[in-house]
């Protein structure tokens, strides 16, 4: 099975799904019928879009892999979208969790003092929807935001639901990685009007505030997710990089966890930590005219301005 990804684009003010391969970006529905594939079946899922094709992965995903395989072995067969092609976000997520503090070096930055691990839990945290913005889309910093922060982090898309996940099967849920940036108002999320100190549905769930793709990732086109760099760049210089084996928590952990609490559902998200090097650290935060690209090995980057 040759590398892929399922992602989206938007032509003629239409949302269109697209096959990502080595060789390039393909409309998906164009390769289906290139490939002799139309059907119910292959109508419904495109009908639906990316969240109808995570509702039934099982049987998607062997379909798209042998849809990827053609693309690469016939070559000219298929035609790639031009350069000029535009993504957006590969899909809206109705759920995204999110896992705080879940490398020791940024909760040290943080001046998190964590337990040990074999007396704590993951913390999962919510944000909304509507943070979610696509590849080149601008994040825009709130009028009354003065830290606004960044937070690169795999996230794991689920392709079947489930209670109660056993740790040990947890991955067999995943459907697809993609990249995720954390943004984060660190003076928004601090409250002085409560008795309650931290407000981080406010800090974090500004419009924009969720960058995400560039597009889905199989997870068999991945292996491991323990084993993967994550990095991120503000203005070509480097601010973060490390890998998804220093989490505390492994991606399968906090599945299971999260199944222990509520039902899975296909389509949520899970963003798995950030590692050291956000800008809370060394009091160095986001302005307009930044660029910053959040980066996932064999998954890709994803780049947004701030505005």
């Amino acid at each position: 099975m040759v590398w892929h990804a399922l992602g989206q684009r938007i032509i003629r003010e239409e949302v269109r799904p697209v096959l990502v391969t080595e060789l390039g970006v393909y409309d998906l529905d164009l390769v289906a019928r290139v490939a002799g594939r139309p059907g119910e079946a292959w109508s419904r899922w495109l009908s639906g879009g990316i969240s109808a094709m995570l509702d039934a992965w099982t049987d998607v995903e062997p379909a798209l892999a042998a849809l990827a395989d053609k693309v690469v072995e016939s070559g000219p067969k298929f035609e790639p979208l031009g350069t000029g092609t535009k993504l957006c976000a590969p899909y809206r997520p109705t759920r995204i969790f999110a896992t705080a503090s879940n490398y020791v070096e940024h909760a040290q930055e943080m001046g998190t003092v964590l337990a040990a691990k074999s007396e704590s839990q993951p913390f999962v945290f919510m944000k909304a929807d509507s943070c979610v913005i696509g590849p080149d889309e601008a994040i825009i910093i709130p009028a009354r935001a003065e830290k606004v922060d960044w937070e690169v982090e795999l996230a794991a898309v689920l392709g079947i639901g489930g209670r109660d996940i056993p740790v040990e099967k947890a991955l067999d849920h995943v459907a697809a990685y993609t990249v995720i940036n954390d943004i984060t108002s660190r003076d928004l999320t601090r409250r002085t009007d409560f008795p309650f100190k931290h407000d981080w549905f406010r800090g974090k769930s500004f419009d924009t505030f969720a960058p995400l793709g560039p597009w889905l990732v199989p997870a068999d086109c991945i292996g491991d997710p323990q084993s993967l760099r994550l990095t991120l760049d503000v203005n070509g210089k480097r601010k973060q990089d490390d890998s998804t084996g220093s989490m505390i928590f492994s991606v399968a952990e906090q599945i299971s966890y999260l199944s222990s609490i509520l039902t899975l559902r296909p389509g949520d998200l899970i963003a798995t930590g950030t590692p050291d090097g956000v800008g809370m650290g060394t009091g160095e935060f986001l302005n307009p005219g930044d660029i910053v690209t959040a980066s996932v090995e064999k998954v890709g980057a994803i780049t947004n301005p701030i505005r």
